[in-house]
Parts: structure tokens; sequence; C-alpha cells
């Protein structure tokens, strides 16, 4: 199987390696809490991650090197880096009461429906250059933004309960308000918003 991997395809699996590289970075400052750079390490590892996901559809384009088999590779990878990476991130940062986990799930879920909706639909949405015309709801990479507010506030040192917005008692279950942005992300995913694709 590696020998019917085209170029492009080595960019994917490096972005779902980055990917994974966060989980265990976010996995080592659960055991080492004192040991933030572990936290900022796994926002990192996201940011490249994008990086890879941006070059692998580049180098596909620029080869004439698109196929089933790497489409397919990218949804796993993208769901992997931008899906559960920025997830396990904000648990380990913090969001950790019920609440949190039952949004955090709900983001998962959305960013791997969304992936699964484009692949099945993307022969319909192919114009005639060959090329998908326009994303339907937000491609779920756009969860680097996420990343991105996480690294921030880890930068500061707001995490456990001292994330941005505090702690909310819902019932009796705990509910970090900054969770809330994960819930947006995820209901924009499997929006039928139509984005023009560059």
């Amino acid at each position: 199987m590696i020998r019917s991997f085209r170029l492009a395809d080595w960019f994917t699996v490096a972005n779902s390696f980055c990917g994974m590289g966060a989980v265990f970075a976010a996995m080592s400052f659960l055991q080492t809490p004192t040991e933030q750079w572990h936290l900022l390490l796994a926002c990192g590892l996201v940011a490249l991650a994008l990086a890879f996901d941006v070059v692998d559809g580049k180098v596909a384009r620029w080869r004439h090197e698109a196929s089933s088999l790497g489409r397919e590779l990218d949804s796993l990878a993208d769901v992997i880096s931008f899906g559960v990476a920025p997830a396990v991130i904000a648990y380990a940062a913090g969001m950790q009461g019920l609440w949190d986990r039952v949004v955090l799930l709900c983001f998962v879920g959305c960013g791997a429906s969304r992936l699964a909706r484009f692949n099945v639909t993307a022969e319909a949405l192919t114009g005639d250059n060959g090329k998908v015309r326009y994303y339907e709801g937000t491609p779920i990479p756009t969860s680097v933004i996420l990343i991105f507010v996480l690294a921030a506030t880890i930068w500061r040192g707001r995490i456990g309960d001292e994330l941005w917005g505090g702690t909310l008692m819902l019932g009796p279950w705990r509910l970090h308000p900054l969770v809330l942005l994960f819930a947006v992300s995820g209901s924009l995913m499997i929006s039928t918003i139509r984005i023009p694709k560059p």
C-alpha cells in the first residue's frame, strides 16, 4: 500500500503525526501539570498540522495527483489534527466539567460529520474545472482559531479554574464558558453555509 502513496499523501501523513503529537503533548501535561510548555507544544503541533494540510493540497494540484485515497486520508488526518487534538488540548487546559466534555464530544462529532458530508458530496459539488466550487459548512481546519485562543490563555497561565470566562455550575456539573467557542465552531461546520473554495 505504501508504494501507492503519492507525494501529497506523505504531507497528509505528516499532518496526522502532528495531530497525534499534539494529543501526546497534552497528555504529558496532564501527567506533569507544572510543565505548561507541553500544552504550548501541543498548540504548535496543531498549527504545524495546518501547514502540512495546506501543502498537501498544493502538491496534489501541482502534480495533478488527486485521488480518492488521498481525499480519504486527508479527512482522517484532519479529524485527528483539527477535531480530536483541539478537544484534548481544551480538556487538558481545564475544560473538564461534564458539560465541557459533552460540548467537546459534540465538536469532534460535528467535525467528523462535516468531513464525511464533504467526501460524499465532493463529486456533486465539482465544477467544470474539476475543483469543488464551495465548502458547505466551515472547513474543520478553521478549528485552528480555537487553538490560537487556547494558546493565548495558556501563555498567560490562565488554565484550570483560571480559564477565561471562569466556571459556571449548571445543575451539579461545571461548565467553562470558553468551551462554548467549540460549540459555535462545531455548529458552523455542520451548517449549510456555502463558503467559496479558493
